[in-house]
């Protein structure tokens, strides 16, 4: 099929989003200054040299890429991103903060392959299930898939632990499953089985059952682990209708715990006010749709599964970001995607922009 220019309505709200999370990120980053000077400009160089950087460098080889060809290819990305991520594990080479294991360790810069194997799992799951698009409604052609390669991803950051990551790489890998035609019985079987897992979480590890009950009862420990929740709140309130002004926000000195992590859209709340804030959720649900129309008219299964899963790793951990930091979900710490820092979460999300553009250039019309 003839090539087309790239769809200029997702590069458009997607250039939106890298500019305004930017602008967000920086003046986040600011409250560093309050906590510790040099982590301002250590935090700032990582997101603008290793994510936007080196995150758009990536989007233009991903988007001249023909996305056939990673049906070839995703096996063995899938491997090696399965091997990077075990070596997490290893002492010397892995990182450890607060308990988790999920950082390598290169020289004076660290990144995360759990955001290698995310992009590697959609990937993979997407040739499978290409190649088996007339069996997708059996066991065999839908859910052992699934089991196996998201299975096996998830297993390796439950290790970590990383319960963020298997719940983003669930959302995607069954939003594939849904878009190729899985049946709705397989499907309801996934979700029971997902229930199962959390409880078997929070039964096993005290803090998954404590952020729960935090969620149900948010004042109950309001200096302890309601902190998080009660700060954001309130400095999502404190905006008001249009903001303090960039630059502005107090709770990003000394009150908001990871203001430029899990709590940016607070920061972006307070600063922006409900019209920014607004803004920012708008332009995520633009880039969802534009996301599924593109989707809709890949020209192939393998086209429109890989624009599907990447779509939702992007769009659906940023909506669950902004749910948590608002309260409508439990607090579980993903990133808010082209505006929390994370260096590594930025640069592959620009990847997977890239294969989703590559799509765009052969979509029907």
């Amino acid at each position: 099929m003839k090539s087309r220019p790239v769809d200029t309505s997702f590069l458009l709200v997607l250039c939106a989003l890298v500019v305004f999370g930017l602008l967000i990120f920086t003046s986040a980053a600011l409250g560093l200054l309050a906590r510790s000077g040099a982590s301002f400009t250590s935090v700032t160089v990582s997101q603008l040299l290793l994510g936007f950087v080196c995150g758009s460098i990536l989007l233009i080889i991903c988007s001249r890429i023909d996305y056939g060809r990673w049906k070839v290819w995703s096996p063995y990305l899938f491997g090696f991103a399965i091997l990077l991520t075990l070596l997490t594990f290893v002492p010397h080479v892995g990182l450890s903060l607060k308990g988790a294991s999920r950082w390598l360790i290169i020289g004076p810069l660290s990144f995360q392959p759990e955001e290698v194997l995310k992009f590697a799992t959609v990937l993979f799951l997407a040739a499978v299930y290409a190649a088996r698009f007339r069996t997708i409604d059996t066991w065999r052609g839908g859910i052992l898939p699934l089991a196996l390669i998201g299975g096996s991803a998830a297993a390796i950051l439950i290790l970590q632990p990383d319960t963020a990551g298997v719940i983003v790489i669930g959302m995607a890998t069954v939003a594939m499953l849904f878009a190729a035609g899985g049946k709705m019985s397989h499907l309801g079987v996934l979700a029971l089985v997902g229930i199962l897992a959390i409880g078997a979480a929070a039964y096993e590890r005290p803090y998954i059952a404590q952020r729960i009950e935090t969620f149900f009862n948010q004042s109950a420990d309001p200096l302890g682990d309601g902190y998080q929740i009660q700060q954001s709140l309130i400095a999502v309130g404190s905006g008001g209708l249009t903001g303090r002004g960039f630059g502005q926000s107090v709770e990003k000195f000394s009150y908001l715990p990871e203001p430029i992590g899990d709590s940016i859209f607070a920061v972006a709340g307070e600063e922006f006010g409900f019209v920014g804030s607004t803004l920012l959720v708008l332009l995520f649900a633009a880039l969802g749709i534009l996301g599924l129309r593109i989707a809709a008219r890949a020209p192939d299964p393998l086209g429109g599964l890989l624009v599907v899963g990447f779509t939702v790793l992007i769009v659906g951990q940023s909506f669950f970001n902004i749910a948590s930091t608002l309260g409508i979900v439990p607090l579980v710490g993903v990133p808010l995607i082209f505006v929390s820092h994370g260096g590594t979460a930025l640069a592959l999300s620009l990847a997977e922009v890239g294969v989703i553009l590559s799509v765009s250039r052969k979509m029907k019309s």
